[in-house]
């Protein structure tokens, strides 16, 4: 018969022989100047506990002549050590004492020491109940745990965090992102990102490493293209070219033409300048889609990522941001309204229930849109629902600068009969006279999502289907 129960009494029992002042036979001394502490010990408890310290401690058996064995150890940190320390002799381990970065130093001195065991263990522990602090120190977290490869958990973690929300990490600090984990990010086949962003990502980054260069290419010299050409060359094989439209090789590739081997931009030109080319035929897509097996949810959008689709499904559900999703919606593309495109979106998106409006504007990272859960008509005149919405996105490729605004005069929800989408008396409504433009006159809604009157490059409509 085996009883645990025996154990806590045996663990006391050790750290009380650590802090026994009269049987040790070793002293270590931790740390540089000014932080050092003399700690005392016993090398039998250390030779079999730390394969780091055995191999100490059988180098300086030679040196032994019968006095006191004395170690130094200048590469720990005292209080970190005595933490470990404790472990060695009691097996225990508080988790309640200390934050993140102390338990990160806590690992990578647990690593040094050999302490295996204890790595998942603390690995396991920051996964599942420190994850607002690790996202808040991802960039060390990241560095840390890709620096070896004892620390599998956590670069697991790390990169699903990369997956399902690559704005994030580029838009904290891009300029001091390092080039492998761009590379490592840009490598991920379940990033979570149209690939034109990606591409419009390492432009940024690179010229984050070089604030001499321009953002204007027209402007740069041969000189300038070679630089940010040396910048980017580790990058530049990872990027999946072919998954862009013709538009996209044209507005944002060719610009930058001169950064890319010659004999890989020949090749692109004739593809993308073919007749029949469509978009992924050679590259290896992206698994834009859910990383959560139990949703099939997609979206064919060009101005909008799965992070602003999953925010708008929890606002479709009147749920907080840091809620977890309740219902997955399948975002199913009805209309999309470009220059050139001329019929009317009554055409295509009437008779259909729950939809979502997404309007690009034009020179503007911002995003405007809004929620309809009746149907579309074409006869003028308002209809009334409670459950509208409309919202803005400072950033397309964040979710995190938003307004988000609910109909409050519900009689004046939604207007049909325009040509184009619109919300409340002026809230958001889209004029195609002379021009695609927009009015943002906050009236039946909240709160005003803009402020400005811009034009509009373009606008999306969805039908939002649970799944």
């Amino acid at each position: 018969m085996v009883d645990n129960k025996l154990l806590p009494k045996l663990s006391q029992n050790l750290l009380e022989i650590l802090e026994d002042e009269e049987y040790y036979d070793i002293t270590i001394e931790v740390g540089n100047d000014p932080n050092v502490k003399i700690f005392r010990a016993h090398m039998a408890i250390l030779n079999y506990r730390s394969p780091y310290l055995r191999r100490i401690l059988s180098t300086n058996k030679n040196k032994n002549n019968g006095t006191l064995t004395s170690i130094k150890l200048p590469n720990f940190l005292p209080e970190v050590f005595h933490i470990i320390l404790k472990y060695i002799y009691g097996g225990k381990l508080s988790f309640e004492e200390y934050d993140i970065l102390d338990f990160i130093k806590i690992l990578t001195t647990a690593n040094e020491l050999g302490l295996q065991e204890l790595i998942p263990f603390i690995e396991t522990f920051l996964t599942e109940s420190k994850k607002d602090s690790i996202e808040q120190n991802f960039d060390l977290i990241y560095q840390i745990s890709f620096e070896n490869n004892s620390f599998l958990e956590l670069q697991k973690y790390c990169n699903d965090i990369i997956s399902r929300q690559p704005s994030k990490i580029f838009n904290s600090r891009l300029s001091s992102i390092p080039e492998k984990l761009l590379v490592t990010i840009i490598q991920n086949d379940k990033l979570k990102m149209n690939e034109v962003q990606v591409w419009e990502h390492v432009i940024k980054w690179g010229l984050a490493q070089n604030p001499e260069l321009s953002s204007d290419p027209r402007n740069y010299s041969k000189e300038d293209f070679n630089v940010l050409k040396n910048t980017l060359q580790q990058c530049i094989p990872f990027i999946r070219f072919h998954n862009l439209t013709s538009k996209e090789f044209s507005d944002n590739i060719i610009p930058y033409k001169k950064i890319l081997p010659k004999e890989l931009y020949k090749n692109l030109l004739n593809d993308f300048l073919g007749s029949n080319y469509i978009p992924t035929e050679k590259s290896k897509p992206r698994v834009i889609e859910e990383i959560d097996e139990t949703s099939s949810k997609k979206i064919d959008s060009m101005y909008i990522t799965f992070q602003h689709a999953e925010l708008i499904s929890k606002w479709i559900d009147r749920l907080e941001i840091t809620d977890k999703i309740k219902n997955h919606y399948e975002f199913k593309l009805l209309y999309r309204n470009e220059p050139g495109v001329s019929e009317s979106f009554h055409k295509f998106c009437d008779n259909q229930p729950g939809t979502v409006t997404i309007i690009k504007l034009k020179d503007s990272n911002e995003i405007l849109g809004g929620y309809n859960p009746i149907e579309w008509k074409r006869y003028c005149g308002y209809r009334a629902t409670k459950d509208s919405f409309i919202f803005s996105f400072k950033n397309s490729d964040s979710t995190e600068n938003h307004i988000l605004s609910r109909v409050k005069d519900e009689t004046k929800a939604i207007y049909n009969g325009n040509f184009s989408p619109s919300f409340g008396f002026k809230d958001l409504r889209i004029s195609n006279c002379p021009t695609l433009s927009i009015q943002c006159e906050q009236s039946s809604y909240e709160k005003s999502i803009m402020s400005a009157t811009p034009i509009i490059e373009a606008f999306e409509v969805f039908r939002i289907v649970r799944v």
